[in-house]
């Protein structure tokens, strides 16, 4: 691929911010986005932002009790687009941003932090019941239904005697059908941990050595296809989940990113074999997975196996001196782009000639 043929990534806007900012999510269906974190204060902040004439306007700012780590809309309807968010205190909550006085959904989830969160059945992706996953400090990852009050429908915790782990990020998956559903989980001592919520059930563990710092599957929606995850180290993990030896789990590909920690990874909403990652040292790369001939072959017992493909680096840019701690594909513009840093700044990017990949 020629110079000029290779995908570009653009700072479009960037905008400084008064706090600590921890996610970003854009607001579906709008130029509108949403970043989250917390003031020196100590207390908790979202504010609302529109895209008008390549500039940022705020239209909304919120203060909250406690700082707020962490949000998505995947569990809200298109109509409603509600943001779930999870807060220092382990609470979860749930708000209409035009009306954001009170939470339309308040649990007390968790002991500690809840460090991560993810939703589905809402904005149209994946079947089935809307949920939100949360991981906390204290070890556990929950699984709750916003229509049902107090209690998750689902609860993973470390068995008694086993050491509580930090959790650091949740993702959905295989959500092709009313009934099929899994969650995977990333702890500080490299876990991974794949939880089949149909049958309540522990279906893969495996450790990568290092802290997992963030998950994600290609698609949400789909019978689970590939699973990216990134760790302190620098590297990341590309797992075939297509196919599951019975003992030697899923194929992987890793690959050595970035110098520093990989924050973060984001498959493009429009074509899943590219991805970003974001670097502790400012940096986001992008990436992208080419399969194998076959995906999968038969070992020497003749069981299948899966083969892992290959990944090339597309174009890398630095944004920061500071760590990349969120990113977010526009999910209605292909290569509209958002990422936050610990530069309290947020940056509006476009990653061009995506469409010729």
């Amino acid at each position: 691929m020629s110079a000029f043929e290779k995908p570009q990534i653009i700072a479009h806007i960037q905008k400084g911010l008064n706090y600590t900012v921890f996610d970003c999510k854009w607001v579906p269906c709008s130029a509108k986005f949403v970043t989250m974190g917390n003031f020196a204060r100590g207390t908790g902040v979202i504010q609302l932002y529109e895209i008008q004439q390549g500039d940022l306007k705020l239209l909304r700012e919120i203060e909250k009790a406690k700082p707020i780590k962490c949000g998505t809309f995947g569990a809200a309807s298109l109509q409603q687009r509600y943001l779930a968010t999870g807060d220092f205190d382990g609470n979860l909550h749930i708000w209409n941003l035009e009306a954001p006085e009170t939470p339309v959904y308040s649990v007390k989830g968790h002991k500690e932090i809840i460090n991560t969160v993810d939703g589905i059945g809402g904005l149209g992706i994946g079947e089935g019941a809307p949920e939100i996953v949360t991981g906390s400090r204290d070890g556990t990852v929950k699984v709750w239904d916003p229509r049902q009050k107090d209690d998750p429908v689902a609860n993973m915790e470390p068995v008694q005697g086993e050491n509580k782990r930090d959790c650091w990020t949740v993702a959905f998956g295989n959500a092709y059908n009313q009934e099929e559903r899994v969650v995977c989980a990333g702890y500080d001592n490299g876990d991974i941990k794949l939880f089949d919520l149909r049958n309540m059930s522990l279906r893969w563990e495996t450790n990568i050595k290092n802290g997992v710092c963030s998950l994600e599957f290609d698609r949400k929606d789909i019978s689970m296809n590939k699973l990216v995850a990134t760790s302190l180290e620098g590297k990341f993990h590309v797992f075939d989940m297509r196919t599951q030896h019975p003992t030697k789990g899923f194929a992987s590909v890793s690959e050595k990113a970035h110098k520093s920690t990989v924050w973060q990874v984001r498959h493009l909403p429009q074509n899943r074999e590219l991805f970003l990652t974001a670097g502790g040292a400012g940096s986001l790369h992008l990436w992208k997975y080419e399969y194998p001939v076959q995906r999968s072959k038969k070992d020497s017992e003749g069981v299948e196996m899966g083969v892992a493909g290959s990944v090339s680096l597309l174009q890398n840019v630095t944004l920061s001196t500071q760590p990349i701690s969120s990113l977010d594909w526009s999910p209605d513009k292909r290569g509209l782009c958002l990422c936050s840093s610990f530069d309290q700044t947020v940056r509006v990017l476009i990653v061009t000639k995506l469409h010729k990949i």
